[in-house]
């Protein structure tokens, strides 16, 4: 049996956003680094794992959504 690799974390940074809680960390393991983002809604929990090699990528995407966001007007309610 192997040893299993342990996770170092490099950076933790929590917001809430209406009623959701989200938790971004910034981990390494000898695999590499990741972003791994939770989010907590009532005690359910949904996590992505972003290779930190793609988060360039990722951010390139959400200044297009934040953009295209800004640019639609207020959201429409019913």
């Amino acid at each position: 049996m192997g040893i299993a690799a342990v996770d170092t974390e490099l950076l933790n940074e929590q917001i809430q956003v209406e009623r959701k809680q989200f938790s971004f960390e910034l981990r390494e393991n000898p695999r590499g680094r990741f972003l791994r983002i939770t989010e907590d809604v009532g005690g359910r929990r949904d996590t992505i794992i972003i290779p930190a090699t793609g988060l360039e990528q990722i951010r390139e995407i959400l200044d297009r959504v934040i953009r295209a966001d800004k640019e639609s007007g207020p959201p429409v309610t019913q």
